[in-house]
């Protein structure tokens, strides 16, 4: 019944096809009297006259054809709309003319959700033999409107802006924005103004050789479970602008960059952007990320450093852009922490993208009557209904955001840059405790980076212009917060980034050289076969026994050393 009629459809674009032109009016003369017929084209078959009006009936020469731009999209129902376990329908929507200028092209990339306004035409399916009795539906678009904005294109009235810089002025809008991420969960201050800064983003720059430098800081929470993570992550897609949700188990490598599809309509092969393209100048939150397989992790790592996501596969050589910002969450290995072992070994994840992570933030699930009780109330007022938190409206805060986003790109000051120097500086020549040689590496150039990114994330939520020392201070307060809890080195009272990318503290690694030394040192006296009561007897006055087995285990695991017989050792 809707056949031939004006009709709205919403949804998300799947496939777009290339642009191509198509013919809509044809000219052409009579070859006996001259005569010139126009002939709209109307149908897939392209049409002559049949006969001119001094009765000729044979071949027409043709003069001229007027061609328009065409495309076809492939537009699927938003799974929110969907009842349990139904698969989304397609329907095909071919646009013409102007709605296919590069302007209306942006918006109806795949991913993107759209309204389309169009008439609803039937399509003859053809057989071999002629046309068959089954039509498919198709759309003629009329008009576009694309229903999610990037921050970059919110419009902001008036009256928002004059709200917006009422918000700014408060002295504790820091306090304010981040008490309103999440309202639901309660505490995690640290984790919430890390979140916000995080949507606000630091500033993309370009570099004096021509590189970039990312302005997207990446955040990840591991955590003991039933900590609010997903709910956090939830709350971030839905108010992030282009905001995906992606859970571990279910997202594959081709899920989150790009897939190489084949295109049944145009006979060749066609890329399907995966959520991290999607979500280009948006965040992409990554839930469980320690149950996706370690070759679907490693393709997030060009995504989060370079900034692009680059593809060779069957004839398709191609770069996609992918700024996005990363919000991971995880479990442990055993589901909780267990306080003994060293973090890093317990997070199942590869050093290199745990390095990419500007913040990481451990959450741990210990039992405080104090925070029980706040927390048991704040649960049960959500479940009450009956509560009126003093926090911004979701509408307003994404266009602050938003407005943060457009007008304010911060430069740093002499200041912070001193502040953050100073920082660095300290961090890196720390004084060791005991007479140890091996320096531990407490901070990397990256941590720098991160620092400066949440600096300026800090200063683009206060609307300022300028990175002030004060922002640097909360952005160092933040990464410390952070390290403390991952890179702290408890036997050296130091904090050492190794810790967090290898396992091994340099303190450690100190003691394993230590002991390859000895084992050099005693094989040139007693030849191959090492007792162990002599090893323990040359290091006795050094480590303990227990840090002594330790070490010969991490020997053995790296395959320096062997057993070839009881209490005997032998290097490789």
């Amino acid at each position: 019944k809707h056949l031939d009629q004006l009709v709205c459809i919403e949804g998300i674009v799947k496939q777009t096809s290339d642009v191509r032109p198509q013919v809509v009016n044809a000219r052409f003369e009579c070859p006996s009297c001259g005569a010139i017929l126009s002939v709209l084209q109307v149908d897939r078959k392209f049409r002559e006259p049949s006969r001119c009006s001094c009765q000729w009936k044979g071949n027409f020469k043709l003069l001229s054809k007027e061609m328009v731009d065409v495309q076809r999209v492939v537009i699927e129902e938003s799974p929110d709309s969907l009842d349990g376990g139904e698969q989304p329908k397609r329907v095909n929507v071919f646009l013409k003319e102007d709605l296919v200028d590069p302007k209306i092209e942006e918006r109806t990339t795949p991913g993107s959700r759209i309204k389309i306004y169009g008439v609803l035409k039937e399509v003859p399916v053809p057989l071999q033999t002629g046309i068959s009795t089954r039509f498919d539906i198709a759309l003629e678009a009329n008009n576009i409107i694309t229903m999610e904005e990037s921050f970059e294109q919110l419009n902001v009235t008036e009256n928002d802006e004059k709200e917006i810089m009422e918000l700014a002025s408060d002295p504790k809008v820091f306090k304010k924005l981040a008490e309103s991420i999440a309202p639901s969960i309660y505490g995690f201050e640290k984790i919430k103004e890390a979140v916000l800064l995080q949507i606000f983003g630091g500033v993309k720059k370009t570099k004096s050789d021509g590189g970039s430098t990312r302005g997207d800081i990446h955040l990840l929470l591991v955590g003991d479970p039933g900590v609010a993570k997903s709910v956090m992550l939830k709350f971030i897609s839905t108010i992030a602008p282009k905001g995906r949700y992606v859970s571990g188990k279910a997202a594959t490598a081709a899920g989150l960059t790009a897939a190489v599809t084949k295109d049944e309509f145009l006979k060749g092969w066609s890329l399907e952007a995966g959520a991290m393209v999607l979500s280009n100048k948006g965040v992409v939150c990554i839930d469980e990320i320690e149950k996706m397989s370690e070759h679907d992790r490693s393709t997030m790592h060009e995504a989060m450093e370079q900034q692009s996501i680059s593809i060779s596969k069957a004839n398709i050589q191609a770069t996609l852009r992918a700024e996005t910002t990363v919000l991971a969450a995880g479990n442990p290995k055993l589901g909780r922490f267990d306080p003994f072992t060293p973090i890093p070994q317990q997070i199942d994840i590869s050093p290199a993208l745990l390095s990419r992570f500007d913040v990481i933030f451990i959450i741990r699930d210990l039992p405080n009557k104090s925070q029980d009780e706040a927390i048991a109330s704040h649960v049960l007022e959500e479940h009450r209904q009956e509560v009126i938190r003093d926090i911004v409206p979701q509408k307003l805060l994404k266009k602050y955001i938003a407005y943060a986003k457009q007008k304010i790109k911060p430069k740093l000051s002499e200041e912070a840059v001193e502040e953050i120097k100073n920082f660095y500086v300290k961090m890196r020549n720390q004084t060791v405790r005991g007479d140890s040689n091996i320096k531990p590496i407490p901070i990397t150039a990256r941590q720098l980076e991160g620092i400066i990114r949440l600096a300026e994330a800090h200063a683009k939520m206060h609307l300022s212009k300028k990175v002030t020392s004060a922002d640097a201070k909360v952005a160092i307060d933040l990464l410390k917060t952070s390290l403390y809890q991952v890179g702290y080195d408890e036997e050296a009272q130091i904090f050492d980034i190794d810790k967090v990318t290898t396992g091994i503290s340099s303190s450690k690694r100190g003691k394993i050289i230590l002991v390859k030394e000895t084992l050099s040192r005693l094989e040139s006296q007693l030849g191959k076969l090492i007792p162990m009561e002599e090893i323990e007897k040359s290091l006795q006055d050094k480590i303990s026994k227990v840090e002594l087995d330790e070490a010969i285990e991490q020997l053995s695991k790296i395959g320096d050393i062997f057993r070839p017989k009881q209490g005997f050792i032998q290097k490789i």
